[in-house]
């Protein structure tokens, strides 16, 4: 039981490398591929983050109870 524990860790490990190495080749060969594309994410970026970042967290707004509000 304990060898197939440090045989997976040591499989992760290998995986984590081969995928690192294949990154690294990858974006150095198609780098003027990727740089082209670059100003198009960032303005994909731009509505993602407004979408997606910190709704319910603006912490302002009206504290005020509906019901007491004057001309209800």
């Amino acid at each position: 039981m304990n060898e197939s524990g440090f045989r997976g860790r040591t499989s992760r490990w290998v995986f984590l490398g081969f995928v690192l190495i294949a990154g690294y080749f990858l974006l150095t060969e198609h780098r003027a591929h990727v740089v082209q594309f670059l100003p198009f994410v960032l303005l994909l970026a731009c509505p993602l983050l407004h979408i997606f970042h910190g709704h319910g967290v603006h912490g302002g707004g009206d504290k005020r109870d509906k019901t007491e509000r004057p001309g209800s």
